[in-house]
C-alpha cells in the first residue's frame, strides 16, 4: 500500500503496476490515450503540491525569504494564513520568489572599461 499518494514516487509506482498488468494481458492501447492519463495524473500531483500549506520555516527555505519576513507578509495580509494565529502556514504556489542571484555569462561579452567608465559618470550625475 502507498503511504502517500501525492508524490513522484508514487505516482511512478502506479505507472509501473499498470505496465506491468498491460504487459501481462499484452494489451494494446491508444497511445494518446494513455499519455492523457499520466498526464492528468501528474496534473493533480502538481496541484497538490502546489495547495500545500508550509511552515514558515519550509517556506523561507523553499523562497530564499526569511522566516520573518514572510511572518510580516502574514500580518500585513500580504499572504493567506492557512494554519493559527501562533503557528502560520502559508500555501506554496503564493510564496514570493527570491530571485537567484546569476553570474555573468561568458558569452554576453568582455569588459569593456569605457562602458563602465560611462556608467558611474552616469550615476554620479
Amino acid at each position: 500500500m502507498i503511504a502517500n499518494p501525492n508524490t513522484l514516487a508514487a505516482l511512478r509506482e502506479r505507472w509501473i503496476a499498470r505496465r506491468e498488468e498491460l504487459r501481462r494481458f499484452h494489451a494494446l492501447v491508444d497511445g494518446a490515450v494513455l499519455c492523457d492519463e499520466l498526464l492528468s495524473e501528474l496534473d493533480r500531483l502538481t496541484d497538490a503540491a502546489e495547495n500545500e500549506a508550509l511552515s514558515l520555516t519550509r517556506a523561507a527555505a523553499e523562497s530564499g525569504y526569511s522566516v520573518d519576513h514572510l511572518g510580516r507578509l502574514v500580518r500585513e495580509g500580504k499572504l493567506a494564513n492557512l494554519g493559527r494565529p501562533n503557528a502560520p502556514k502559508v500555501r506554496r504556489a503564493d510564496l514570493p520568489r527570491k530571485p537567484s542571484r546569476q553570474l555573468a555569462s561568458p558569452l554576453a561579452g568582455s569588459y569593456n572599461p569605457s562602458t563602465d567608465a560611462r556608467s558611474l559618470l552616469a550615476r554620479r550625475e
